[in-house]
């Protein structure tokens, strides 16, 4: 069916320099703050414009859905934030993207840096054909760590935080390939934990499992929220609904609304996100 978009509405968060240019309330605390945002962002894959005038902030230590139909720019969207899209031949932006305070999109940005400081995990589990322990020490080598001590040290902790180490202790110099599909998603975010992030994006991180490995991912990112700000791409309105503080609805392109989850999804503000998430369409 055709849908016909309506004018975009966003939200203000507390601490965003357009709260703070209009008089805002300053951020309640340490957690109150954008710790992403993005001001009338576009991109384009050659003539295709898939991103409109997208304008975003994504609190810090928080879970932020993005949900819509296919298509509709919620990758695109995710990948902006740590320049993945630039892998991309023929990709131009316009517009501004910052993330805890940095210019993402200025000539100057160490990409390399960037993506250390916002890890991403996808939508498949991507293990390498090594061991558990190589996999999750895989980013601390390339950051030149060597000593075998530190190594172990940060891999217990980073298979801890990803819930994992009891389920893998005794099988480290296993292959990651052994894993099943919830433990290989699993590794694969301690394999992004490890390098210590201050962001994690996550894109459609549960499509390809089971309920049960489903529902062990959604724990974990309630656990890890108090220490990172993660981002997730989600097809689940129910996922979004039981994990998220906020939600974001794209639609061809633009950001339709966004909210706090529970507002969003019982008093939407605009018709078509009710018509998204009643499921008319999409």
């Amino acid at each position: 069916m055709t849908v016909e978009t309506s004018p975009v509405i966003r939200t203000v968060l507390p601490g965003s320099r357009e709260a703070s240019a209009t008089g805002g309330a300053p951020p309640a605390g340490p957690a109150a703050g954008p710790v992403i945002e993005t001001r009338n962002f576009d991109l384009w894959y050659g003539a295709q414009h898939a991103l409109k005038s997208v304008s975003l902030g994504v609190p810090a230590r928080s879970v932020t859905a993005i949900i819509g139909p296919s298509g509709c720019g919620k990758s695109t969207l995710l990948r902006s934030f740590n320049r993945m899209n630039d892998l991309i031949p023929g990709v131009r932006t316009s517009g501004q993207v910052w993330v805890s305070g940095a210019d993402v999109l200025a000539p100057a940005t160490d990409v390399v840096a960037l993506r250390r400081r916002v890890g991403m995990v996808f939508q498949r589990p991507n293990p390498f054909p090594r061991s558990t322990f190589d996999n999750v020490a895989f980013g601390l080598r390339l950051l030149g760590i060597r000593d075998r001590g530190e190594l172990e040290a940060r891999v217990e902790q980073s298979l801890r935080r990803a819930a994992l180490w009891d389920e893998v202790r005794d099988r480290l110099g296993h292959s990651a390939l052994q894993l099943s599909g919830g433990q290989q998603q699993r590794m694969c975010i301690a394999r992004a934990l490890a390098v210590d992030p201050e962001i994690l994006l996550m894109d459609e991180p549960t499509s390809a499992l089971d309920p049960t490995a489903t529902a062990r991912i959604e724990e974990l990112a309630l656990d890890l929220k108090s220490r990172y700000t993660i981002v997730v791409v989600t097809h689940n309105m129910q996922q979004a609904a039981r994990i998220s503080d906020l939600t974001a609805f794209m639609l061809n392109g633009e950001l339709v609304e966004v909210g706090e989850t529970r507002s969003l999804f019982t008093r939407p503000r605009q018709k078509l996100t009710e018509e998204y998430i009643t499921g008319r369409f999409g």
